[in-house]
């Protein structure tokens, strides 16, 4: 990034100020030492932190390698007659090493910078017990050990500095996340509710329909009262109007104006044989008769098996699916069963109540819960994973 490559420019130069800046800023005598180390001292000391995002521990080790080898060739000749800015010329050096920290901490993992603290703890205690990181920070060898050890500390804060700073970002990104995951679930839903409204509108538009052509058609043979006929057919025609005027705002912009009929438990078969096609292994059961279900119910119900088969498609990898559909008792009885390897629940089918990805479950929720009927889904205990949901016929309570 443009950041870090102005920080190790920035890096560089400063320790390139200090080793080979002018008598009159930094001193003439201050640091001598092989040539060769004081030509590629300002590269040591920079360039590694063009790394501080990518590769941090690396970053640090490699700063710190460059300071050993400082502190090991390189001798420093204070002069009292220098200005004061030439005695503290290794405060451009302790830039350096606090720029290293505080980015150890802020963009390394945790165990990663502990790591690089124990790596290199060794290497600054041998350092300050020789006296020779004294030495390159500039200190005097009397005080060098204690304003070492102040300077340890420093680097320690700025350490933890980092690590604050890294833990606040995580906890802001964590929270963005959640909170998008959380949209998109509620996106899932209002699109799932505003299919289930299209199929709705589409059953309710035939019956009101039918109702309208058979009061139109009494009235025109006379066989009931035309008054009250007139009545039924100018109700059915405006509840017709209403019908697709509410529920035309909720089809998408591009969706086709057609009306295709809409499938059921008796589509299931067909269904079956379009997933064995695709690699999956499909076993179908249905009990009961379903001819006379209401179309809301048979709808659902043949949605609720579409879905949960799709995901075992998408997620379960190898597996085989064994569906049971029964009509008995009032109410519509639907499971689904796979053998898939492993048993968490797949990115498309959650537990109930789970926030994420979700969209399969959140729409076989809101069918379900349309008819006030009953929807689990999980794991099993052998492996697989398993869908069950029953929708009462009746009226929801």
């Amino acid at each position: 990034m443009i950041a870090d490559a102005g920080l190790g420019i920035l890096a560089a130069g400063l320790t390139a100020v200090a080793v080979w800046g002018s008598p009159g800023l930094v001193g003439s005598t201050a640091i001598t030492g092989p040539l060769w180390l004081l030509a590629l001292l300002p590269l040591l000391m920079g360039l590694p932190l063009v790394l501080r995002r990518r590769a941090p521990l690396l970053m640090w080790v490699a700063v710190w390698a460059a300071f050993a080898l400082l502190s090991q060739l390189a001798y420093y000749h204070p002069d009292p007659a220098l200005p004061l800015v030439a005695q503290l010329r290794g405060v451009e050096f302790t830039f350096v090493l606090f720029a290293a920290a505080y980015s150890l901490g802020a963009h390394a993992s945790l165990r990663r910078g502990v790591a690089g603290l124990l790596v290199t703890a060794p290497v600054v205690a041998h350092m300050t017990a020789s006296g020779a990181l004294a030495l390159a920070l500039a200190f005097s060898p009397s005080a060098g050990k204690v304003a070492v050890a102040l300077q340890s500390l420093q680097l320690l804060a700025f350490w933890l500095v980092g690590v604050l700073v890294r833990g606040r970002r995580q906890a802001v990104s964590m929270a963005a996340r959640s909170a998008a995951l959380q949209r998109q679930a509620e996106q899932a839903a209002a699109a799932e509710r505003a299919r289930i409204a299209r199929e709705l509108h589409d059953i309710v538009a035939h019956h009101l329909s039918v109702v309208v052509l058979h009061a139109a058609g009494a009235r025109a043979a006379g066989g009931a009262d035309p008054v009250t006929l007139a009545e039924i057919e100018q109700s059915g025609r405006q509840a017709l109007t209403d019908t697709r005027r509410l529920f035309g705002v909720l089809r998408d912009p591009g969706e086709q104006a057609g009306r295709a009929p809409q499938p059921g438990i008796g589509e299931l078969p067909a269904l079956a044989g379009g997933l064995r096609a695709a690699g999956l292994e499909v076993s179908l059961s249905i009990d009961g008769d379903h001819a006379a279900l209401p179309p809301a119910v048979n709808v659902s119900a043949y949605r609720i098996v579409q879905e949960a088969l799709t995901n075992v498609l998408k997620h379960a990898g190898p597996a085989r699916a064994e569906v049971t559909v029964g009509c008995a008792d009032g109410a519509v009885t639907i499971e689904v069963n796979d053998d898939g390897p492993g048993n968490t629940a797949p990115p498309a089918v959650k537990r109930e109540g789970e926030v994420g990805g979700g969209q399969g479950l959140a729409g076989m929720r809101e069918r379900v819960a349309l008819f006030g009927g009953d929807l689990r889904a999980g794991p099993r205990p052998g492996g697989g994973f398993t869908v069950s949901a029953r929708l009462p016929i009746g009226e929801p309570s």
